[in-house]
């Protein structure tokens, strides 16, 4: 949600007000300790510097563009991803906890493992759909890397996304069937800047296949995931809220040192596709 507008005549007519009948007004430098952190850069802040190249284009000429730009990147190790995850990820609510991304669930960050009811690396564009497993690039990217519930993240598995199926017991709000999966409404944007992130990022350059988004289900190892349609009916739909753009921030200054381009410029989805 957007964070309220605070007018910032008040507090200096409040002064003025004092000043005239000898109150004692507290110090600007105190009522900022209490101010709200700052949300990430407004869309359109990195205009003119890390997007300039793109600005003006459409279709294949943005998405190479983009390419150009955010492949420049520093890149992490499978290892590192924990300890990243724990940072972009991090519940704004309360520190010690991430937040799981189809379940939506506040948790320890010292629960990260293999268990049951631990967490651990979601891929969101499937690690076999392109067979790049965790390889350092594609696998170990976290544009597209979510902290999950390791049975629910399992349950996903390597399904490509679309609407319907039945519902998921240990994720309300998300359902699946036999060859899609379809993640809670709140994310569901989200997952879909994800993918397309991917799409432009790899297009099979650096020893990796081209990824593309397609309209279709069971893509099985292909380097592919759909459907396209879907995804850019839930990129207009859910808008990047604050914790996206706080997550892309973070992926920004300390860690790969790249953006991505749709959550700043979500409508670039449909100049592209």
């Amino acid at each position: 949600m957007p964070v309220p507008h605070i007018p910032r005549w008040k507090p200096l007519a409040m002064t003025a007000a004092a000043l005239l009948v000898g109150i004692t007004v507290p110090a600007a430098a105190d009522a900022a300790t209490t101010a709200p952190t700052p949300a990430a850069a407004p869309a359109g802040a990195y205009d003119d510097t890390y997007y300039k190249d793109a600005l003006g284009k459409t279709g294949p000429e943005l998405k190479s563009a983009l390419h150009t730009i955010i492949s420049d990147q520093t890149k992490l190790s499978y290892d590192q991803v924990w300890d990243a995850l724990k940072v972009t990820d991090q519940d704004p609510a309360n520190s010690a906890n991430v937040i799981l991304l189809y379940t939506g669930r506040s948790q320890s960050k010292d629960s990260n493992g293999g268990d049951p009811d631990q967490w651990n690396r979601e891929h969101v564009w499937a690690k076999s759909h392109g067979d790049f497993g965790t390889a350092t690039g594609p696998g170990t990217d976290i544009h597209h890397l979510r902290p999950e519930d390791v049975s629910v993240n399992s349950t996903r598995g390597n399904k490509d996304f679309d609407n319907g199926g039945s519902a998921v017991g240990e994720a309300p709000g998300n359902n699946t069937d036999s060859d899609s999966f379809e993640p809670r409404d709140a994310v569901k944007g989200d997952v879909a800047r994800m993918i397309l992130y991917m799409a432009v990022r790899y297009d099979g350059e650096d020893g990796f296949a081209d990824l593309e988004p397609n309209d279709k289900v069971s893509n099985g190892s292909a380097p592919a995931i759909g459907r396209l349609s879907v995804l850019k009916q839930w990129n207009d739909e859910d808008p990047p809220d604050t914790f996206e753009k706080n997550r892309n921030q973070a992926i920004y200054d300390q860690f790969q040192h790249n953006r991505n381009p749709f959550v700043d410029h979500p409508e670039w989805v449909g100049a592209i596709w």
